[in-house]
């Protein structure tokens, strides 16, 4: 989540022409090292659109994803062979805004069969509060405070999601709004690859069927509550907390890393004691400090709440499924669930 690692935008443009011109000296690429020479080659620019199309690609694709367990998408820099491999695949799934550095390489790879996340369900605005009954804020992913953070994020640093300047993209942590981009990968996959469309369709069906479940869990789950309120370093949950009528708290700016300020944790102290919050959340790929620090100061716990931006060995479950039900039952405990 660290912008300042992020490549400026000239540079990632190099890195695209040297990927492009590199091509014919990369005979083998990451998405050709399965050797699936029948299979549809998908490349997914990180895990929640690699989980899409494996589960619904199933036996026939060989699916790649960009980021590789671990790292931060926000960070991600990608390789010349990488962006080679780009422009070997038949069929690329990602999120415009979340990864200046894919967008670009897409832009250039010439591939047929690109489907772009965002375009498939509604992006909306979300900041560092959000709730179900509060759709005005200005949506960075990070909830960010204020007119100066917006102005940082308009400038092609890859947090200016979308074409609405302020969309954020976690729409994968909203089931409803997962299952909508679920059934509009499916029908692109039968279009790539129409010679399996039956299998991509019934593979949609059940996940979209699962997912629906996912859905009734939490709304059940989180209907009655001591507070609807929760605290966390990384505003990723904006779509979550307004599906299901709560309250998001961000606390830090650019870097969710950084310590708060002492204004900043003032605040949060009389949030929670208005709204009876009692955990302030902090995330699998990235530090507890900011978390720690400002439980320490308020006298709050700290939990895991993982945006699945990535699955590893650290991840409260071993897909998508399982570690959103490891979040809902995080939010549960946390809010006081009846």
């Amino acid at each position: 989540m660290n912008v300042r690692r992020l490549i400026p935008t000239t540079a990632v443009a190099g890195a695209v022409v040297l990927g492009l011109t590199a091509l014919s000296a990369c005979s083998t690429s990451d998405a050709a090292d399965g050797g699936d020479g029948d299979k549809l080659k998908v490349t997914a620019s990180f895990y929640p659109m690699q989980f899409l199309t494996e589960r619904i690609g199933g036996e026939h694709v060989s699916v790649t994803s960009l980021t590789k367990p671990g790292v931060e998408p926000h960070d991600l820099e990608l390789t010349p062979r990488q962006i080679g491999s780009i422009s070997e695949s038949d069929y690329v799934l990602y999120l415009k805004g979340i990864q200046p550095a894919v967008d670009d390489a897409i832009l250039q790879s010439g591939v047929k069969n690109t489907v772009d996340a965002a375009t498939l369900t509604t992006l909306e605005n979300h900041g560092s509060e959000v709730s179900g009954h509060d759709h005005g804020h200005e949506g960075d992913e990070h909830g960010h405070e204020g007119e100066e953070a917006h102005e940082e994020h308009s400038e092609g640093d890859g947090h200016n999601h979308g074409e609405e300047g302020g969309a954020d993209p976690h729409i994968w942590l909203d089931p409803v709004k997962y299952a909508e981009v679920a059934k509009g990968v499916g029908k692109s996959l039968e279009k790539a690859d129409p010679d399996h469309a039956a299998d991509y369709k019934k593979n949609t069906d059940a996940l979209v069927a699962e997912l629906g479940e996912l859905n009734t869990a939490y709304e059940t789950g989180l209907k009655n509550t001591s507070t609807k309120t929760f605290i966390t370093t990384h505003s990723a949950f904006g779509y979550l907390a307004e599906r299901y009528g709560l309250t998001q708290q961000g606390i830090a700016g650019i870097d969710p890393e950084a310590e708060p300020s002492p204004a900043r944790i003032q605040e949060i102290h009389t949030i929670a004691e208005k709204e009876k919050a009692t955990t302030v959340f902090f995330e699998t790929l990235a530090s507890d400090k900011t978390a720690t620090t400002l439980a320490k100061d308020t006298g709050l716990k700290t939990g895991v709440l993982d945006p699945l931006e990535g699955i590893t060995d650290k991840s409260q479950g071993a897909d998508y499924i399982e570690v959103m039900e490891s979040n809902l039952a995080a939010l549960q405990k946390a809010l006081g669930a009846k």
